[in-house]
């Protein structure tokens, strides 16, 4: 978990795809590229080991820059590369990278990989921070805010006109560099999706010719917040097909991201007599699951109208993280938080 600094980049480390890097990365990297614009610009990718697109974005970026020279300093984290190299989200009984940024204590080292990495960071006055990732489901292109104010929004209108708002889970980069920076995470899609590495590598080439960003907040948003995050009890078992299991959920479930939901949708048949019920907890880590869920004649139903987001179909990513969130539209002209 030893942080590796970098002040160039490594030969040949471009033409290296992710599942590679770890074969001559020891471990996490942060390299510091100059510019002509001396606060950088802060890039986190593969912090998810199997969330490759950005990976390929910052590859198609420095090829085009380099050779002239960057805009803007660059400074650039290599995540979670030996996860990277298995195709995993993350290894066996290690730490989810992107739940580490704000205190850690069963995994000390990677708490004080993170405490040395902001540390650098607020030393060198980061300009702004963008963390790329994809999604395990059907989800459009979207970027996340921790922050409403609108230097924050600005940066997450750089990449659309989609935005989500949210406070839970912790731990997660861009609330640890909201502090610092305006700081946005954003979501390119599935893996491995030329679009999706298209749209973010033309939103680095956008960020990095930023000059400032102003106190004028963006009007053409829709913006969403999240308002709860669903998760299966380890006990329960569920499947998407035909299977005899606790939980048989809607076999197009991860179809229903990002759309509005009316009271009453099913989202799983509960094909057993037992009493279910899922955790489901709002910002504050209350249990909200009777304010949104409820099962009735076999089946796991909304309460109340609804807009998923990130459900997910991987077995893998229900049981090493949630199903996926709940949210609500956020009115723009609402109180900056």
């Amino acid at each position: 978990m030893m942080l590796t600094v970098l002040e160039n980049l490594p030969a040949g480390l471009l033409d290296l795809p992710a599942t590679e890097l770890g074969n001559h990365l020891a471990g996490p990297t942060l390299i510091h590229l100059p510019g002509r614009m001396a606060e950088p610009l802060f890039v986190s990718v593969l912090l998810h080991g199997n969330e490759t697109t950005g990976w390929l974005a910052v590859r198609e970026f420095l090829a085009r820059n380099l050779p002239g020279g960057l805009n803007r300093r660059l400074s650039l984290l290599l995540g979670n590369v030996q996860a990277a190299r298995a195709g995993l989200r993350m290894l066996e009984n290690g730490p989810d990278f992107n739940r580490i940024w704000e205190g850690a204590p069963e995994h000390p080292a990677a708490e004080k990989m993170v405490q040395q990495i902001l540390d650098e960071m607020r030393r060198r006055r980061v300009f702004a921070s963008i963390d790329i990732h994809n999604n395990t489901g059907r989800n459009p292109h979207y970027a996340c805010v921790n922050r409403l104010h609108p230097a924050y929004l600005q940066l997450a209108r750089g990449f659309g006109n989609t935005v989500v708002y949210f406070l839970r889970p912790r731990g997660v980069q861009s609330r640890a560099f909201s502090t610092l920076c305006p700081a946005v995470t954003v979501e390119c899609g599935q893996p491995g999706e030329a679009p999706g590495t298209k749209h973010a590598r033309e939103y680095l080439e956008w960020a990095s010719r930023q000059t400032s960003f102003g106190d004028q907040r963006p009007t053409d948003l829709d913006i969403y917040h999240t308002v709860a995050i669903v998760r299966v009890p380890e006990s329960y078992s569920f499947a998407f097909d035909g299977e005899d299991v606790d939980l048989r959920f809607h076999p197009d479930l991860d179809h229903m991201n990002f759309v509005e939901l009316p009271a009453g949708t099913t989202l799983a048949h509960v094909p057993t007599d037992r009493p279910l019920r899922l955790h489901v907890t709002d910002e504050s880590g209350a249990d909200v699951y009777e304010r949104f869920l409820a099962i009735a004649n076999g089946q796991l139903r909304t309460r109340v109208p609804v807009i998923p987001s990130m459900f997910t179909r991987d077995a893998r990513i229900i049981r090493q993280d949630c199903l996926g969130y709940l949210m609500e539209r956020y009115p723009i002209e609402s109180e900056p938080i």
